[in-house]
Formats: structure tokens, sequence, C-alpha cells
């Protein structure tokens, strides 16, 4: 048996230290607490992840553990809000550990009791087992990256309103051999309030909402919060940084809390989790050091999501600040003047004295924002300037972005001397790694570098067949498909097996009368899971392909350009066998057979798989197939045996037998796999786990 350990869920990394002052406010954003496996969908009012739709489609998915999150106010009891978690436990799965937050207190359990290790253990009862917790409501900042420490409210409750983090919650689970198990997730307020599946907000609320670039923002305001800007300004702002900013290809949903300003806040805003984020009402749009901006930028800075190496994580708050700024002055905000006297504190003792790369050498504890903004402007303008507009720092963000492992100095420097070449490299080693500070730039060299325009390109899905383990595979209409939601996904729709290799086409173009990068990018839940960029000359086009390996069962939102698809990755479990033969009826020892099952889809969804077709001796897998909801197919594999005798093959819930030597061949329908490949299975079973990690930024 393999078993793996769960990290208890809560809040981790609490970002920088040091509160914001009067002639410096700040702002914070934190990474949520969320199992790996939960890709990210689209949030309804009061509800995240995925859609009615989609819920109750995947609910029904036996590859799918289903786990929902219903948070409940306590207006009498504001230190503390409850949290009840219900899973949807699907029938591969025979076994379910829940590993809570430490702070929880557990006030009810219905099918799961209390072990040794202080976790809970599904009994194997009830339809929904679900435990019941209360959590503190009112919540701190201390320590940080630079070990300093905040005073004021990160998370508070009223009992009036409230604002709160979706607690997390670590899983391990024992399942059947050969199945993969993903996780859907779905959050909901019970009563006045709202969510986006990370941040919660207690108590009646007013939304807003606009769509812009493939990317809905939802405005929430509390209706105890007296909001200094329209929130059609508000919407505006983060609608047009949405079309400008490039770090990142847009969220399908951006959820933020607009909330009272009387607290005893410690931050100005946070961004918490993979989309969410809260902001004081009376924050002001007008201002070089923008937090809505801000906090709408960390959303899109997805390498920070994981650990940042120590070297490189003046990039976060730097970068954030920085593009803040500038999109402020870019939306007409602010001035120019404003702009630069807000980048030129980098320029003055304290911020100035530290070196970015080294955090123990700060001796402001807001030396990223201040120096670390400056810096990463500097490098932008050299950057744009070396290539004549071609490249920006954003280009190099979104390959960070791409990075599975985590992103340090070195990453950095070197995406930076790929696009920019050696001379930008050692501007970069030079302000960041030493105490060398740059100068602000004047109007003029604004205006001359930021000024110049990229050429125009265009990128999509290619002509080619999508391949899978390298066999051309099925897209389908989705109109063609009966029985399928219209509210779930986007495009064209794709079954994929878990754990294959999914590569995509892409087509580029350069629309533009001049040279200019174009860049390919795999999006998937928002995540840029593969990027490549081609130098085109004008006219020019191009194709590649990118690829992506699907590890968990789930519904996904694949992206390349302007183009989407709907990705079912399934299982096995997803394939019904409701026949199996052998041929010829009978062989020689040595010589080959073919079993071939006849496969369905075991529930309403596209199906997809990889066919196991098991003997006592060997267990042989078929190519993989995807099946459209309701459709037929076939799988084959060829078995060799070598000694005579009479030999049992089963496929699913089918088994056959096939004499060697001699002449007899059989077929049997019954449940269960038969002696033999049960003893198989049962061996092959293994127990999974699935960790909770969190980031906080600000």
């Amino acid at each position: 048996m393999l078993l793996l350990g769960t990290v208890p869920a809560g809040i981790a990394g609490a970002g920088a230290g040091g509160g914001p002052t009067a002639s410096d406010p700040g702002s914070d954003s934190v990474g949520a607490l969320e199992s790996a496996a939960v890709p990210t969908a689209t949030a309804e009012p009061s509800a995240a992840t995925k859609t009615d739709a989609e819920a109750a489609a995947m609910a029904e998915a036996d590859d799918i553990l289903h786990r929902t999150i219903e948070l409940r106010h306590l207006p009498d009891r504001p230190d503390v809000y409850e949290a009840e978690f219900t899973f949807d436990i699907p029938e591969p799965m025979s076994s379910l550990t829940v590993d809570l937050e430490d702070e929880a207190t557990v006030r009810s359990t219905d099918g799961f009791e209390a072990t040794d290790e202080g976790t809970y253990r599904w009994t194997g009862d009830g339809e929904a087992p679900s435990i019941r917790v209360r959590l503190p409501a009112d919540q701190t900042e201390t320590g940080g990256r630079v070990g300093s420490s905040r005073s004021g409210y990160s998370f508070v409750d009223t009992g009036e309103w409230g604002v709160v983090p979706v607690p997390g919650v670590g899983v391990s689970y024992r399942r059947e051999a050969d199945v993969s198990i993903g996780i859907e997730e779905t959050v909901t307020v019970d009563g006045p309030g709202a969510t986006g599946g990370d941040i919660a907000v207690f108590g009646p609320v007013t939304e807003y909402e606009r769509t812009e670039n493939g990317e809905t923002v939802r405005l929430v305001v509390s209706d105890a919060a007296d909001l200094r800007e329209d929130p059609d300004d508000i919407l505006e702002a983060l609608g047009d940084a949405s079309e400008r900013l490039s770090i990142a290809p847009s969220d399908e949903t951006v959820f933020v809390a607009a909330v009272p300003s009387d607290a005893d806040w410690g931050p100005r805003g946070l961004q918490y989790g993979a989309a969410d984020a809260w902001v004081r009402a009376d924050a002001p749009l007008s201002e070089a050091s923008n937090v809505w901006l801000h906090e709408y930028v960390h959303v899109h800075q997805r390498f920070a999501n994981d650990e940042v190496a120590t070297d490189a994580s003046w990039l976060v708050e730097g970068g954030a600040e920085y593009h803040a700024a500038l999109l402020a002055y870019e939306q007409g905000l602010i001035s120019y003047s404003e702009f630069r006297d807000h980048l030129e504190r980098g320029e003055q003792s304290p911020y100035a004295d530290g070196v970015l790369a080294e955090p123990g050498t700060w001796s402001h504890h807001r030396t990223d924002y201040a120096k670390g903004a400056l810096v990463y402007g500097e490098l932008d303008r050299q950057l744009r300037e070396a290539t004549d507009g071609d490249r920006r720092l954003e280009d190099i963000v979104r390959r960070l972005n791409a990075q599975d492992e985590r992103v340090t100095a070195a990453d950095f420097l070197t995406a930076l001397e790929e696009a920019g070449g050696k001379e930008l490299r050692a501007s970069a080693e030079r302000y960041a790694h030493s105490r060398s500070t740059p100068e602000m730039w004047n109007y003029f060299e604004h205006q001359s570098t930021f000024g110049q325009s990229r050429a125009a390109t265009a990128s999509g899905l290619g002509g080619e067949p999508v391949t899978v383990d390298g066999q051309e595979w099925e897209r389908w209409d989705r109109a063609n498909l009966s029985g399928l939601s219209a509210d779930i996904g986007a495009g064209d729709v794709l079954a994929v097996p878990a754990g294959e290799r999914v590569t995509v086409p892409v087509a580029l173009e350069n629309v533009d009368d001049r040279a200019g990068t174009a860049d390919a990018t795999l999006q998937v839940d928002g995540d840029v899971v593969a990027t490549e960029r081609r130098v085109l000359e004008a006219g020019e086009t191009a194709t590649t392909a990118l690829a992506w390996t699907p590890t968990k069962p789930g519904i996904y939102d694949v992206r390349v350009g302007s183009d989407r698809l709907t990705v079912y990755v399934r299982s096995t479990p997803s394939l019904t066998v409701t026949d199996l033969r052998v041929e010829p009826a009978g062989v020689d020892p040595g010589e080959t057979v073919t079993a071939t099952a006849t496969v369905t889809t075991a529930d309403s969804l596209p199906a997809a798989g990889r066919l196991a077709f098991r003997t006592a001796s060997e267990t042989k897998t078929g190519a993989p197939i995807a099946l459209a909801p309701g459709e037929t197919g076939s799988v084959a594999a060829e078995l060799t045996f070598d000694d005579a005798g009479d030999y049992e093959i089963s496929a699913g819930e089918r088994t056959t037998t096939v004499s060697v030597g001699g002449i007899k061949s059989t077929v049997e329908s019954m449940p269960g796999f038969g002696v033999a490949a049960a003893a198989v299975a049962f061996g092959l079973a293994v127990a999974v786990a699935i960790s909770t990690v969190g980031r906080q930024r600000r």
C-alpha cells in the first residue's frame, strides 16, 4: 500500500510585514488554501466553482469527489463562523480521511468518526457524510516575508457584517486500482452574503458585474460600506486593466469585495486564493498606489500562488505596485508627475539601502513596494527599448506563470536575457542583487519608450487534430451532444483519459506590416500550462503545438488565444463494458488471442479511459478511447499464454475464458473481475492524499 500524508489547511506564508502608514498606505494579497486538484471555475452569486449544471453533472460522475462547503454567519457570535463540509463520495473510493484546519472546532459529524491522529475518517455510512466546524472570524497578520509584524485585521466579523476566508481541508483516500479521482468544490453562503470560493462576505450585499476580454469581474459591495467611488468607475478601471495587462490570460471570474472602512484593518486590500480579493470601500481610484488595480494584478501573478524563492520574492509586490501605477496613468486616473513621484520613492533611503534579492538587508519592510517597483519599472523600460517595444516585462512574468517549479532569481534573469539580451540581464543583477538603484526616467523618455506599440499578432486553435498519447482525437460540436447542458463550458468538447498527454495545435499569425513576436499560450482553468514564442515577419503565419497532461478527472476550460475547448478528463470507471469476446476460439501455447470489449458511457457525461484486460499472470491496457454521451465503442488488446490450460480474462465487470491447447471459449456476464483479476486489483489498490497549500500576497 502506498500512503501519502496530507497537510492540514491553514493560513500559510502570511504576507510581507509592516503595516501601512498615513503617507504610504499599503495593500495586501493572500493565496488561499485549496486542494491542488480543484480546477478554477465560474462562480455564481453566493456560490463558487462550478455552475449548477456543472455541479449536478459532476456529482453523478463516478470518478469525482464532490465537496460542498456551506458557510454560516453567526451574528450573535461574531468571533466565530461556521463551515459545513459535505462530501459526495464516488463508488471507486473505499475510504476517506479529512484533515481540518488546526483552529477548527468540530461541532457535529454525520458519517465521520474521529481518529487518534486528530483527523476524521468516513465510516462508510450515509449518502452525504458531513462535518460541521466553527472557526475564528477575526484574523490578524504576523510575521511575513521580511520577519516583521503587522497589526490590524486581515479578516474580521462585527456581527452586522463580516469578511472571512473560506477554510481549507486536506483529504486522503483509498481507491480502486487504475482509477483516478478528481475533486470538485462548491462554496455557498447560507443567508445574506456572497463568495468567490476563497473569500466570503457575510451580511446584505449589492453586486455589480462587468465582462471584458472574456473575463467577468464581480464587484460585491457590503451594504454596511460607504463606497467612495462609483461602482461603474471601479468596474471600468478593472475592465480596462483586463484589456491592457497581459501578465496572464484572463480569469473567467474575478471576485472583488468592497468592505466597510471602519474596522481596524491592517492592509487596505487583500488578494486571497485564486481570484478573490477585498478592498476597503474608502480606497480611491485616482492615486498612484491604486489598491483596486494592485489587488487585480495579484490575481494574475500565478507564479506567486506557489512558493517563490526568497531572492525573487520582491517581484510579487514590486510588480503589483508598478503595474497598478502604470495602469492608473495609462487610464488617465493620475498624471505623469504622480506616477513619477510614486516610483521615485525607490531612490530614497531607507528603501534604496536594501538589496532586493536579500530581504534580510531591508531596513524598511516596504522596500519591495518602493525600490522593487522602481527596479521592476526600469527593467520593463529597458526591455521595451531593447526590443523596440516588441517585448515587455509582462511577457517575462507570463513565462514565469507557466513554470511548474517555484520561481527563482535565476529563472527571472534567464528569461530576461533571452528576451532582451545580456545587457538587460546585467542591469537586473546590478539593481536587484546589489545596493545600486536606478534613477527614475523623465516624461520624454517615457513617451519615447512606452509609446511604442507592438506588432499585432493573433493566435488560436490550429487546423490539425488534437492528439492524445500521439493518437488523433475527436472534437465534438456541443450542439450535437444530446443531454449535455448548454451551461457547461464553451467551444468544442473533448473527453480525454486522466494521465494522458494532450497536444493541442496552435496557429499563429503576424497581421502587422512589421516583424514582431507572437506568443502561443495554452491556458487551463486560468493557469498557463505551456507557452512558446515565435518571431514572425510581417504577414507571416506559423503553426506549433502545446501539450498538457491532466492528472485528475474534472471539467476543464482550455483556451488558445480567443478559442476555447471544454475538456472532460475522465478515468476508466466512466466506461461500462457491455460485452467481452476473444478470438480465435482456440489457440496453441505461445499463440496470441485478441480480446475485444464493447464499451459505453457509464453516465450522462462524455467518457474516456484506458481499459485494462487482466489475466492471472498479466494486465494489458488497450488504446485510449473517448465516447460521447450514450455512444458505444470497442477496445482491444492482444494476449499470449505460454502453457496449456483454461485462462480467465476480465475487463470491467465482464469476464471470458479462453482455452489454450483445447477448443473451448466461453463468455460470461457477471459482476466483478473474477477471482484472479480481483486479487490483482486488490494488490494494486493505493491510498492517495491531496494536500492543501496556501500563499499570501499583498
